[in-house]
């Protein structure tokens, strides 16, 4: 077995835990929640009419865009809870349609039948209908499994942990074992929960209880085995390799350093590689003193915000454009150290949120092109693009069309007609080169931009802001000494040449953000003393 799916299985166990944690509970809560709302529903027409219209419309929204909302109802809250309410929420529709199928089909001579021998209504739904239209409702709890099982992988970005994580980190990766991996072991686990469903049906129809409680007793294994992980708190997958490899080059100087020890940190991060790679460094310098370094990864920028607002997580990495224009609502930049100065001071007055210090680089948005294409238009700056808008077509994440930067950039350069095409961050470079886009807003330390040679349009207006990279701490993490002193050596530490290649290590040559990451520090020199970094 190699060694990258080696590192597959290993994060396994944590990751089919949490996706069982989100699951199985939601379907179990589903079902004691569905099955009596289609019971009612079939004994009241005035019921049933807006009851059915308000589960229909809500499975009409996307799964993605109901976690969301979850987050947003829920008080900015991320993990467990959000996830967990969409899932039941979408566990609901399936249930709820097929018990009222299966008591509208029971045989009309039946309910007679029953009536005749004096059953009260109650006796007759718990001994006759109910069981008469058992299929059908377990036809529809069936469905309902699978529905929960696929849509729990996207319950990672609003952090918590499933088996969604390879899909979304292979994404960004373009490590398709990974994505091929994470989609197979939802497949499996849809079918496996989806198969032990149906032998309890035939078993119960065959009147073979000892099958059925097997079956339900492997059932709720499963349930423990998710809620275990929830229960226990363990390292983060994915993060033992830099930590291991800091403490051992730092040795007895961390001994000298406060200590995490008995401490969970949680690192928020979003969804590319830049942040993958900075995560895999923070959680370094948590494991050498002591803590355990815990991600939540591949969340948008105003989820990660808002959890290190309620100290949902205790750190991780943003940039002062985005918080500039995305949370503090600004509409113009200014000056780069102005900016810096005036987000640490408001972040803290509004939030309570401390601004540790800049990890050294700065990445921008920055809008590419192929060089060919530069050099054939004369294509220096954006300005150049303004006579050809309306025939040219732009490729950037979803969130970037979103953003006010992206609303300056277009009104400033007049790129009104420019077409925009939204896509994964994956793609971006790759669908510049092969001329699927004319453009890209792509980032100023990614190592793609040289991989797939690509020229950068110089911003002469200044419409993007700075972006410099700064490390963030929680209200509540601020306070911890030790955690202050293990980031500290960050501080001022990291060039842009030496984040392009890290990042270019990752998406081009092969190498894990944990790798990536342990590279950089030693580059960096930052494995070396704990004590002295920020000193230097």
């Amino acid at each position: 077995m190699s060694s990258r799916l080696q590192g597959l299985f290993e994060q396994l166990p944590q990751l089919l835990g949490g996706h069982l944690s989100l699951a199985v509970p939601a379907i179990v809560v589903g079902v004691l929640l569905s099955v009596p709302l289609g019971i009612l529903c079939v004994k009241s027409a005035a019921v049933r009419g807006p009851v059915m219209l308000v589960i229909s419309l809500v499975q009409t929204v996307p799964s993605i865009a109901l976690l969301a909302i979850m987050v947003a109802i829920l008080g900015g809250t991320i993990g467990y809870r959000p996830a967990f309410v969409a899932l039941l929420i979408y566990s609901i529709l399936p249930i709820v349609r097929n018990t009222i199928v299966g008591l509208e089909g029971v045989d009309p001579a039946m309910r007679e039948a029953a009536r005749a021998v004096g059953m009260r209504p109650l006796q007759q739904l718990l001994k006759v209908e109910l069981p008469l239209a058992f299929p059908v409702i377990l036809a529809g709890i069936r469905t309902a499994t699978v529905w929960v099982v696929g849509i729990a992988t996207l319950s990672t970005p609003v952090g918590a942990p499933s088996l969604g994580n390879y899909i979304f980190s292979g994404l960004q990766l373009r490590d398709w074992q990974r994505v091929l991996f994470g989609c197979v072991a939802t497949m499996l686990l849809s079918l496996i929960l989806d198969q032990l469903i149906a032998l309890i049906e035939r078993s119960l129809q065959r009147r073979r209880f000892v099958v059925v409680w097997v079956a339900t007793a492997v059932l709720g294994g499963l349930l423990a085995v998710g809620l275990a992980p929830q229960l226990v708190p363990a390292t983060a997958a994915g993060f033992t390799e830099v930590g291991q490899q800091a403490a051992v080059a730092e040795g007895a100087a961390a001994e000298q350093q406060p200590t995490l020890a008995g401490q969970t940190i949680r690192i928020g991060a979003k969804g590319f590689t830049e942040q993958l790679i900075l995560t895999d460094l923070l959680a370094g310098r948590i494991q050498a003193a002591g803590g355990t370094a815990r991600p939540l990864g591949n969340m948008g920028s105003t989820i990660v915000f808002d959890a290190l607002a309620k100290n949902t997580i205790d750190v991780y990495v943003d940039y002062t454009g985005t918080l500039w224009s995305t949370v503090l609502k600004e509409p113009g930049p200014i000056g780069q150290a102005a900016m810096r100065v005036a987000v640490a001071g408001r972040l803290f007055d509004q939030y309570g949120i401390v601004l540790l210090g800049p990890l050294g680089f700065e990445n921008t948005y920055a809008l590419v092109v192929r060089q060919e294409q530069a050099k054939r238009f004369g294509l220096r700056t954006i300005t150049d693009l303004t006579s050809q808008a309306g025939q040219l077509r732009i490729g950037g994440d979803p969130e970037f069309f979103g953003r006010p930067e992206w609303q300056r950039v277009r009104d400033l350069y007049g790129l009104h007609g420019i077409e925009q095409v939204g896509m994964d961050s994956t793609f971006m470079y790759q669908a510049v080169a092969d001329g699927q886009v004319d453009l890209a807003a792509g980032f100023s330390t990614d190592g793609r931009i040289d991989a797939f040679n690509l020229a950068v349009l110089d911003d002469p207006l200044a419409a993007f802001p700075p972006y410099d990279a700064v490390i963030l701490l929680s209200p509540a993490a601020a306070a911890n000494q030790a955690l202050v002193a293990s980031l500290e050596p960050l501080v001022n530490r990291i060039s842009v040449a030496a984040m392009r290649v890290a990042n270019r290590s990752v998406d081009e040559d092969g190498r894990t953000p944990a790798e990536a990451a342990a590279a950089l520090a030693a580059a960096v020199g930052i494995g070396e003393n704990p004590g002295d970094g920020a000193s230097r």
